[in-house]
C-alpha cells in the first residue's frame, strides 16, 4: 500500500520560495552527515562540539536574520527553517545558534552604538567569538524585572554586582550581554552591557549534573565588582523592554526548532513502527499505534502551518507578541507531548540514546521552560483575550 511522508502531509513546500527550500535542505543534510553521526555520544558525556562554530558561521547561521556586520540578512521564514533542522539534530545546537544570534546579536544590533557593532557582529557572525545573554537570575526567573543585579557608576564605566543562571553558551563566551539595574541618584532602570571574558571580577562557571541539554555548554555569570567601561553600555537600551524585545525576537525561532525535535522523534517512532514485530505483525499495524502516529502527525502539521503563518506576519511587522506566545507555548507542548509519544511507542528501547526521542524529550523539558515558562505564555495569551493581568 501507497504511503505518505510528513513532508507531503503537511505540503509545506508548496508555500515556500525556493530560496527557503535551498536553506532548509542545506541545514538538512548538514545535520545528518555532520552532526547526527556524534551527537548521542556527545550527550551522554555532556561535551559540544564547539569545532562546528566557525562552520556554522562559514554557512551563514549565525545572526541570519539579521542585515548587515557579515550577517546573512534572511527572511523570518527561512531562519525558522534552519533552526528547525538545527534542532531536528539537537535542542543544544538551536539552542547555541538562537542565543548567538537572536539574543546576543540582536541585543548589540538593536541597541548598540556604531563602534559596538562594527567590533563584535562580523567576529560573531564568523563563529569567531561565541557570546551569550545574562538575563535570568537566581531568585528571577519569569519575573526579570526583580533581578538584584547592580550596575554603580564611577570613574571611566561602571561596577556591576550580581549573579545570572542558567545561561546558555556562558562557559566559553567571548562577549557577554549582560542586564543590570543602574543605580544613580533618584534613577533605578535596566540597561545591557557587553562584557568581555578576562574582565576582572567576571566568572563563569558550568552548571554541571544536567540531565537535560547536556550536549550544551550551560553556566552562570558571576559578578563581583566587576568594572565594565562607560563604552561598553548598550546605549539604545533602557528598562526591562528592552531584553524582552530580545527575547520576543528568538522565541518564534524556538517555536520552529520544536517542530525539528518533534519531527526526529517522529521519524524514529515510524521507522521503529514498521520494523520491530509482535505478535507476528509489526506494531505499526497495530490500531493503538497508529492513532498515536496520526496524531503526531496532526499535531506537528498544525504547529508548523502557524509558524509559517506568524513568520510571515513578523516579516510584515504584523506579529504581536501574543501571537508569539502562542506559538512557543503551542510548539514546546506539542513536541514534548510528541516526543513522549515516540519514547514510549519504542519500549524499552526508548530510553537508549541509540534512539533520538529520549535525548530530545529530556532536551524539550528544558525547552518547555525557557524563554517564557509554559505557564507564563498561558498568562500572556490569557491577559490579551480578557484584559486582565493574572501575573
Amino acid at each position: 500500500m501507497d504511503t505518505i511522508s510528513l513532508d507531503s502531509l503537511t505540503a509545506l513546500d508548496t508555500l515556500l520560495s525556493d530560496e527557503e527550500k535551498l536553506a532548509r535542505d542545506s541545514a538538512r543534510r548538514f545535520i545528518r552527515e555532520e552532526f547526527l553521526p556524534d551527537i548521542a555520544g556527545h550527550f551522554e558525556n555532556a561535551t559540544f562540539p564547539t569545532e562546528i562554530i566557525p562552520r556554522l558561521g562559514a554557512l551563514g547561521w549565525l545572526g541570519a536574520s539579521l542585515e548587515g556586520y557579515g550577517c546573512a540578512g534572511v527572511g523570518s521564514v527561512t531562519y525558522g527553517l534552519v533552526l528547525q533542522e538545527l534542532e531536528y539534530g539537537d535542542s543544544g545546537l538551536r539552542s547555541l545558534v538562537s542565543v548567538q544570534g537572536s539574543l546576543a546579536m540582536y541585543a548589540i544590533h538593536r541597541f548598540g552604538s556604531p563602534e559596538q557593532k562594527e567590533r563584535w557582529l562580523p567576529p560573531m557572525a564568523a563563529g569567531k567569538a561565541v557570546g551569550c545573554f545574562g538575563l535570568t537570575e537566581p531568585d528571577f526567573g519569569s519575573d526579570p524585572g526583580g533581578m538584584r543585579t547592580t550596575a554603580k557608576s564611577t570613574s571611566g564605566g561602571f561596577i556591576l554586582n550580581g549573579n545570572k543562571t542558567w545561561i546558555t553558551n556562558a562557559p566559553i563566551a567571548d562577549v557577554l550581554v549582560v542586564w543590570a539595574k543602574l543605580d544613580g541618584p533618584g534613577q533605578e532602570h535596566i540597561r545591557g552591557f557587553i562584557l568581555e571574558r578576562g574582565m576582572e571580577g567576571l566568572g563563569t562557571p558550568p552548571i554541571k549534573n544536567k540531565m537535560s541539554m547536556r550536549a550544551s555548554h550551560t553556566g552562570e555569570i558571576n559578578l563581583t565588582d566587576c568594572f565594565v567601561p562607560a563604552e561598553n553600555i548598550l546605549p539604545g537600551s533602557g528598562g526591562l523592554g528592552s531584553p524582552l524585545a530580545c527575547l520576543n525576537q528568538a522565541r518564534m525561532g524556538i517555536a520552529w526548532g520544536a517542530m525539528g525535535a518533534a519531527r526526529a522523534c517522529f521519524d524514529a517512532a515510524l521507522e521503529y513502527s514498521t520494523s520491530r514485530m509482535q505478535f507476528g505483525m509489526p506494531i505499526a499495524g497495530k490500531q493503538l499505534i497508529q492513532k498515536q502516529l496520526a496524531d503526531m502527525a496532526i499535531e506537528i502539521t498544525k504547529a508548523s502551518l502557524t509558524n509559517l503563518h506568524f513568520s510571515r506576519l513578523k516579516d510584515k511587522g504584523r506579529l504581536s507578541p501574543i501571537q508569539v506566545s502562542m506559538a512557543k507555548k503551542n510548539s514546546v507542548a506539542q513536541a514534548l507531548t510528541i516526543a513522549r509519544t515516540a519514547r514510549s511507542i519504542l519500549g524499552a528501547n526508548g530510553i537508549s540514546l541509540e534512539y533520538a526521542p529520549v535525548r530530545h524529550m529530556l532536551n524539550l523539558e528544558s525547552v518547555y521552560t525557557y524563554e517564557g515558562t509554559n505557564e507564563i505564555h498561558e498568562l500572556i495569551i490569557g491577559r490579551g483575550l480578557t484584559g486582565v493581568s493574572a501575573f
